[in-house]
Formats: structure tokens, sequence, C-alpha cells
């Protein structure tokens, strides 16, 4: 979901860099995984594109900065719906990669963020850095496991 960018004030805040269209998200969800940790998140908001949150048992900015550069994650069940239309980015790896014009472009690997649009990067006979937007992301099927885009194969 995010990285622990640093502290936030001397009172044991943490301030956290979400990944790709999570800041809401990370920002309602009461327990944060952080290393091997499960923390109680006391209060959390989002803060410019930063989330800070203070976490039950991290009292001071020296046991904050303890966890600077480490991953945020939580638990799936406490993720809402999606909704329709929507997808959690993670859902997406593995799935099969066409073009408009039929051709298998790979499977989807991992996911980049640029600061404008989340990035997928497929892996097929090359690596191709597909952007996440309407224009090109044509169609997403999570049963049949596939994404339909309108990129050439030789681009």
């Amino acid at each position: 979901m995010g990285r622990v960018a640093g502290s936030y004030g001397v009172r044991g805040w943490i301030k956290v860099a979400p990944g790709g269209g999570v800041l809401e998200t990370l920002a309602t969800v009461t327990k944060w995984w952080i290393g091997d940790t499960r923390y109680e998140v006391a209060e959390a908001k989002v803060h410019g594109a930063t989330v800070v949150a203070k976490l039950e048992g991290i009292e001071s900015r020296e046991q904050a900065l303890k966890l600077k550069g480490a991953a945020v994650e939580v638990e799936r069940a406490a993720l809402p719906q999606a909704g329709s239309g929507h997808y959690y980015l993670v859902d997406l790896i593995g799935l099969e990669v066409w073009n408009e014009q039929d051709e298998r472009l790979g499977t989807v690997k991992d996911w980049i963020s640029n600061g404008a649009q989340d990035v997928m990067q497929v892996e097929g006979n090359r690596r191709y850095l597909i952007p996440w937007v309407a224009a090109i992301v044509k169609q997403v099927d999570l049963e049949a496991k596939r994404v339909v885009v309108d990129w050439r194969a030789d681009w």
C-alpha cells in the first residue's frame, strides 16, 4: 500500500507515501502491517499526497524514524470493494494482455507509478510499459483474466 517516508512531528506519528490510487483507502484501514509487526492505527488522515498516522505503541519521533523505508501493508479483507470499473492493481497482476489486433503482448508482472498515472509492466516476448489510462486500456475481464489495450506489438 505504501512506504513509511519518515516521522511526522515529535509524538510518534509517521508519514506514509502511498502507492498509486490508495491514498484515501489507506487512511481508513485500522490495522497495518509494517515489517513483521501488526499495528493498530489510532488515527490516520490524508495530508497532501501522503497519509500521516499515529500507531499504537509508537510514542516518539525516534520510534517512528525506525520504521522509515518499511513497506506498509494491509490485509485484503480490510479493503472495500473496488466498485464497478475500478480495480486493485494487485488483482491485475498475472492477467494476460492482448491488443485490439488480437495479438498477445504478455502478462502483467508489476506496476510503476510515474506521477501522472500508473503504468503496467507487461512481460512477454519483450517488455512493454503501458500507461493505465482510459484511452489505452479498453477492457478488463477479471473472470477471463484478460486486459485488452490499444497498443501495438511493435511499440
